[in-house]
């Protein structure tokens, strides 16, 4: 259920609950009251919740009994009327009943329970021989006295007009009903306590609890424990929110464990570049010295160390190139200059030079090309030249020792793309260390006392550049027999878009935009001089 489904529901349930349970609980305390008040002022009749509305109709009800009792007593023995035993007691039972009892015989009161005084009796009561027309319903006396008055009319044994009069004070709360009202009161709290009891539960649960839980999550965070989980159990917004939270603390569990390993590739980076950049600069300082202090005493020595320290030289500043490259790699960096390219033209220009240096290296190249000669890709010549060249530097790094080496540049028209081949017989890869070989860093050989140097960036580069051409790279290894490396890249077609990561895209649009508006401006100030 959403949070705004249950605050509504909340809201219904604040509103209605109090109501229903209140009614419910006040309407049995009302019939137990009302049963309770029949049985001890011994109303006859049936009494609802209608009858509570004045205590008066009830305080005139009780008295309805004796009131009746008195006039059939008036009938058939009036005499008792003035009995002081039989007054007596019916003033007992009136007394009970929250009334008294006045008998007045001629103009005089022979009896009376009211805490009246006489004065005022007088006041209230009717004339004896008017007694007769107030009904059963009584008289009500206002003012000063709030007091109803039932009367029954006789005569005594002297012949003179008599009357008894059944005094009700309509200003004073039967017992019951106060209690009524108590217990009303006292239910109304309950109910009030019992409601906000439920509501609190639901929403500390539905509420307080999972901002607890979230709270709590990102105190972890804070503290740096990004493996604490909240699993989401809602279907709300906090579910939502939990959802989110969680992707949340996954993107930075990740940065930062893309980070911890950034870390150490850069740390792994810093020292293979060290390493390698210590091996050539020691033998360029030591043919250095040779020259210095005349070890090199022929021209041909000279030559030779002269050469030596050149290609020392070339091998610090592929290093370096490689950790310029390598810190575009991860921002998208790595500037392309795409231009259609002829597969046989570029291909046999890039053997031709490769052969040159690998001649020097007593290593044996090896070149075909199958395929239309006029076939044409889409490519920046000079990084997919900078592939060719660490692949073939990777297969003479790791040439075996047992066997003369040997690399083959194999190029093939596969209809849709073009597919190039570069196999050497070196050692090869084990079967393990195949899927891991364009990593970072990567060397099947950790020894950094092994005669293989190199920075460990190099095929990771060669297929960051090969997916930036839209193109796939993977290898082929036997250990001991040597290693093929494929490579796909798109043929050209008309109207075929360049394919340059985003960014760049982005910036040469931002670069063109923004010499336009430059052109403007100079055109306007142009105009503006004239």
């Amino acid at each position: 259920m959403k949070l705004r489904t249950k605050l509504k529901v909340a809201f219904i349930i604040m509103a209605a609950l109090p109501i229903i349970l209140g009614a419910i609980a006040i309407y049995i305390v009302i019939n137990r009251q009302l049963n309770q008040i029949k049985i001890t002022y011994g109303i006859e009749g049936d009494y609802k919740f209608s009858d509570l509305y004045s205590s008066g109709a009830i305080l005139s009800s009780m008295t309805d009994s004796v009131y009746d009792e008195l006039q059939s007593m008036a009938v058939t023995d009036p005499a008792r009327l003035t009995d002081s035993g039989f007054i007596e007691d019916l003033s007992g039972q009136l007394n009970t009943k929250l009334s008294s009892l006045v008998v007045m015989e001629g103009n005089n009161i022979t009896y009376s329970s009211s805490p009246l005084d006489r004065k005022q009796l007088r006041e209230l009561l009717p004339d004896p021989e008017l007694a007769g027309n107030l009904g059963s319903t009584g008289l009500y006396k206002g003012g000063e006295f709030k007091t109803l008055v039932k009367a029954v009319n006789f005569t005594n044994a002297k012949g003179q007009s008599s009357a008894v009069y059944i005094l009700t004070p309509m200003n004073q709360i039967i017992p019951q009903l106060r209690n009524l009202m108590i217990e009303a009161f006292i239910i109304i709290i309950e109910v009030m306590a019992f409601t906000s009891f439920i509501l609190y539960f639901w929403i500390n649960r539905s509420v307080i609890k999972p901002i607890d839980r979230l709270r709590l999550g990102t105190q972890n965070i804070k503290n740096g424990n990004l493996d604490f989980e909240i699993k989401s159990v809602n279907n709300d917004e906090f579910g939502d929110l939990y959802k989110d939270f969680e992707e949340m603390r996954m993107r930075l569990n990740r940065s930062a464990l893309e980070k911890e390993k950034s870390d150490i590739e850069e740390k792994e980076l810093i020292r293979n570049i060290s390493h390698d950049l210590k091996t050539p600069l020691t033998a360029v300082k030591g043919y250095v010295e040779g020259l210095r202090d005349g070890i090199a005493d022929t021209p041909e020595k000279q030559k030779k160390y002269i050469i030596t320290i050149s290609n020392k030289v070339e091998d610090m500043d592929r290093l370096i190139d490689e950790l310029t490259l390598f810190s575009r790699l991860d921002t998208n960096r790595i500037p392309y200059e795409m231009v259609k390219i002829n597969v046989k033209d570029y291909f046999d220009d890039c053997v031709e030079e490769l052969d040159m240096d690998l001649g020097a290296q007593d290593i044996t190249l090896k070149y075909a090309f199958y395929g239309d000669e006029s076939m044409e890709i889409k490519a920046d010549p000079n990084q997919l030249k900078r592939v060719i060249s660490n692949i073939v530097s990777n297969s003479v790094k790791y040439k075996s020792p047992d066997r003369p080496c040997v690399i083959e540049i194999s190029v093939f028209d596969e209809g849709d793309y073009i597919h190039v081949e570069l196999t050497d017989n070196g050692k090869g890869i084990n079967m393990k260390d195949i899927p891991r070989v364009f990593d970072r860093f990567y060397r099947s050989d950790e020894s950094r006392t092994s005669p293989q140097s190199g920075s460990g960036i190099g095929l990771a580069i060669v297929k960051k550049i090969i997916e930036d051409h839209k193109g796939r790279i993977w290898v082929d290894s036997v250990e001991g027999e040597g290693t093929t490396f494929h490579i796909n890249l798109l043929r050209y077609k008309e109207g075929m878009q360049l394919s340059l990561p985003d960014n760049q895209i982005k910036s040469r649009k931002k670069k063109k935009k923004e010499q336009k508006e430059q052109k403007e401006q100079k055109e306007q100030k142009g105009g503006t001089n004239e």
